[in-house]
């Protein structure tokens, strides 16, 4: 089973984000209080634990959150995922809007690495139903709306 590892936020953009307990997204919005939520595309970031452990194997000291992601997932390969896919993560049911992103500034990661995961194998997602997702919760993918 795919299921949610963590669950980070950061209160700026630009900032490694903290592991909380739980956050709500908001349908159209994103987590709340978090600095990346918006009326935009890329309101939630993903990242798998298993690119987090590539980073590791380089060498660095880094866990969830500090590549700026919101849900450290594990058992999904969520850089294959097509664009428009959609999961049911916890309560929640998120659309795929982007994979992968442009870096405009070398981050501290890449700095100490040569490298940074998130570019490449982190997925960015609108929020389509809205709901509390927690560590433990499973990720899957759905064709429809879930129930509530």
């Amino acid at each position: 089973m795919a299921q949610v590892i963590a669950v980070c936020i950061s209160d700026n953009k630009g900032e490694r984000k903290k592991p909380v307990p739980a956050v709500e997204l908001r349908e159209n919005h994103g987590i709340v209080g978090d600095a990346h939520a918006g009326d935009w595309h890329r309101q939630v970031s993903l990242l798998a634990s298993e690119s987090i452990d590539k980073m590791r194997k380089l060498g660095l000291d880094v866990d969830a959150g500090d590549f700026a992601e919101n849900i450290t997932t594990s058992g999904i390969e969520l850089v294959s995922l097509p664009v428009g896919t959609r999961l049911q993560v916890g309560e929640t049911l998120l659309e795929v809007t982007q994979i992968g992103k442009e870096c405009h500034t070398r981050c501290a990661i890449y700095y100490q690495a040569g490298d940074c995961v998130m570019p490449k194998e982190g997925i960015f997602a609108r929020v389509l139903v809205g709901g509390v997702i927690k560590p433990g919760d499973e990720v899957r993918m759905t064709d429809g709306l879930q129930e509530k």
